[in-house]
């Protein structure tokens, strides 16, 4: 079996494609309304719910490893961000499977808080405060257990994760809009004056 930081460099680069993806996608819609988000948006096609599902996976199958094979006992803030990744496995995996992008009334409140914890907790293991939250384990909320580039930690890859799925959902919210504009349109055009 590998050793940890080789996993970790693997996971790291895993969070920095989600990442990018996540980036990609926000850039393309906000700068690039017209041109670049329906190239973006076609780009990644039917492949938005799969590929969200797939990323929260990862993601659940990346804690796991750091808990139960690698033993790092996960702080309070870990939990509530695993509390919010875990159940996207399955609600993705089935909206994946049904390509109904309606899971985005599920999934956006659970990537929302998710990030928002993951957020915190980044920002605490670089500006750690006095009285953290400690775990069971003696470590604490503030302290990372690792860093691969200098700045990848555990919560950073759950933000990426969190930030990948919600990218994604939207694009398969937008695509369905706007197959429904397309269906009103085509109908309009068939119908006689």
């Amino acid at each position: 079996m590998p050793d940890v930081m080789t996993m970790s460099t693997f996971f790291a680069l895993l969070a920095l494609a989600a990442a990018g993806l996540a980036l990609g996608l926000a850039g393309a819609r906000l700068v690039s309304p017209h041109r670049g988000w329906p190239a973006a948006r076609e780009a990644v096609g039917d492949a938005a719910l799969p590929v969200a599902a797939v990323i929260a996976a990862g993601a659940t199958a990346g804690s796991l490893y750091y808990s139960d094979v690698v033993g790092f006992q996960p702080c309070p803030l870990c939990w509530y961000q695993r509390i919010a990744m875990y159940p996207l496995v399955i609600l993705l995996g089935v909206a994946a499977v049904r390509r109904d992008a309606g899971v985005r009334w599920y999934a956006w409140p659970l990537t929302g808080i998710g990030a928002v914890i993951a957020i915190a907790h980044y920002l605490l293991e670089w500006l750690p405060a006095e009285g953290t939250v400690v775990c069971e384990a003696g470590g604490g909320c503030g302290v990372a257990d690792f860093r691969v580039f200098g700045f990848v930690s555990l919560p950073f890859m759950a933000l990426a994760g969190f930030a990948a799925v919600a990218a994604l959902v939207y694009v398969a919210v937008d695509r369905d809009r706007q197959g429904a504009r397309e269906e009103v349109g085509n109908r309009s055009e068939r119908q006689p004056d």
